[in-house]
């Protein structure tokens, strides 16, 4: 009886020892991760690094929309355009790396721009987590509508009679677009300058007012001109033929083999994310762009919807920087 007196006071003694030590925050207790808990508990911005309007802006609202409903919180899309998506991606660059936020990148921001200027003002590679690989869409040369041309082979002959007379316009320097346009120029000898806008629909508004006499258009922006009849497609800048203009030549079967251009964006955040919050972003973005609406908006706008896993995207942006620095370095294009 004795003992078990004692079993018992000792134990008291112990209970009332521990929950002094926790008053005072003697004992540390394993601590719960700030990103195990629930995610997202406020408002997440995603920045779009160009103007509104364009296919990668319409696209990410159409996300966002659906990570609101999906969350309960709202995702919000705040434009911050300018220097090829550079002042965007930056701003995310130096964002805390919590989850709340997001960048919806590019090509440009992530493949083109660190070979195109002179000066970064962050590290593609080292700055940011790839989330997912969210659509890519071809390029396809494009002329307006009262153009005497409507060929590849005619719009070249046509070029060449007008030596730095053409100009061609893009959504950025750095865009696909741009250098779709140098690489045509570098391998067809031709002339022509080239007009960046802040955006691709400016530029497209330029081109449908004749301000400039053709473009290299992503196939989501220049889809709706098309059909309405105001501007003429001539071919498509991808390798293949693309599944959503089937009937559209490609730029190697016109005589220039080996031209593959194409336009793609996705989600990236500041590095140091925790990977649940990455691992939450990109099964939720699959699942959404997976779905038979989504899907068939994105494709009905002239891309592709492509999710992948974080090490997929990462390879994929490696594959490009290799690519398009090859592309600028034999055009010459810099930007300072």
């Amino acid at each position: 009886m004795i003992q078990l007196l004692h079993r018992v006071t000792r134990g008291r003694g112990v209970a009332a020892a521990l929950v002094g030590a926790l008053a005072s925050g003697a004992v540390l207790l394993p601590s719960v991760p700030a990103h195990a808990q629930a995610y997202p508990t406020k408002t997440v911005k995603m920045v779009v690094p160009f103007p509104p309007g364009g296919s990668l802006d319409i696209t990410g609202r159409l996300i966002a929309q659906k990570l609101t409903e999906a969350w309960g919180q709202p995702v919000v899309v705040e434009n911050k355009p300018g220097a090829g998506g550079n002042i965007g991606a930056d701003l995310v660059a130096k964002s805390p790396a919590d989850g709340y936020t997001i960048l919806m990148g590019a090509l440009s921001t992530h493949a083109v721009n660190p070979s195109l200027y002179r000066s970064m003002p962050y590290d593609a590679a080292k700055d940011f987590v790839p989330i997912t690989l969210i659509a890519i869409t071809p390029n396809v040369l494009v002329v307006n509508a009262n153009s005497p041309v409507n060929g590849v082979k005619e719009f070249l002959a046509y070029a060449k009679a007008n030596p730095g007379k053409l100009s061609f316009g893009s959504g950025s320097n750095g865009s696909a677009g741009h250098l779709a346009g140098e690489l045509f120029k570098v391998e067809t000898g031709t002339d022509a300058v080239h007009i960046p806008f802040k955006g691709a629909a400016p530029a497209t508004q330029a081109l449908l007012a004749g301000d400039t006499q053709f473009m290299f258009d992503n196939l989501a922006n220049a889809m709706a001109q098309v059909k309405a009849g105001k501007l003429k497609a001539l071919a498509v800048t991808t390798a293949s033929r693309s599944p959503l203009v089937p009937d559209l030549p490609t730029m190697a079967e016109a005589g220039l083999p080996g031209f593959d251009i194409s336009t793609w964006y996705g989600f990236f955040a500041p590095a140091g994310t925790p990977p649940a919050i990455v691992a939450k972003w990109n099964a939720d973005v699959a699942k959404i762009l997976n779905a038979p609406d989504v899907r068939a908006k994105i494709v009905a706008d002239g891309a592709e919807p492509a999710p992948n896993a974080p090490e997929q995207f990462a390879q994929f942006i490696a594959r490009e920087q290799a690519k398009y620095a090859r592309i600028i370095k034999a055009s010459g294009a810099k930007v300072d």
